[in-house]
């Protein structure tokens, strides 16, 4: 079991250190409420993609606001002792957390609304506003 504020020592690959990805999605799911991310969407991945256990979406409200969220939610995912792959810092319209098990897309609006990456999972897209 993880310990807060543990020092974790030697080379990891994303999420060995955290113990299942459901521990690690709540981890995820925690950070970006701190964050303040708008129009949180998870995604059970299990049997469906090899790529990951779970997908979590999310919003923010501006490129400052994306990549706040971002680097809260980098800074949480490796104190819980996973090593996050990260890419669409600095622009911030679209950033992806990779952190193994769990996949974290964070959007602008607008960029979300382009993309509709839950039509693809079979969901519906939440209206910006409407929590």
């Amino acid at each position: 079991m993880l310990e807060t504020g543990a020092a974790h020592s030697g080379p990891s690959l994303a999420a060995s250190s955290v113990e299942g990805s459901g521990d690690l999605v709540s981890i995820v799911l925690a950070a970006l409420d701190d964050a303040k991310a708008e129009d949180v969407v998870t995604i059970d991945l299990a049997g469906k993609s090899s790529l990951a256990d779970a997908m979590v979406i999310a919003s923010g409200r501006s490129h400052r606001h994306v990549a706040a969220v971002a680097d809260q939610l980098e800074q949480a995912v490796k104190k819980a002792g996973a090593l996050p792959r990260t890419e669409g810092l600095p622009h911030a319209d679209w950033v992806l957390v990779d952190a193994g098990d769990v996949i974290i897309h964070i959007f602008r609006p607008e960029v979300r609304s382009f993309y509709n990456i839950e039509k693809m999972w079979g969901l519906e897209a939440p209206e910006h506003g409407h929590a």
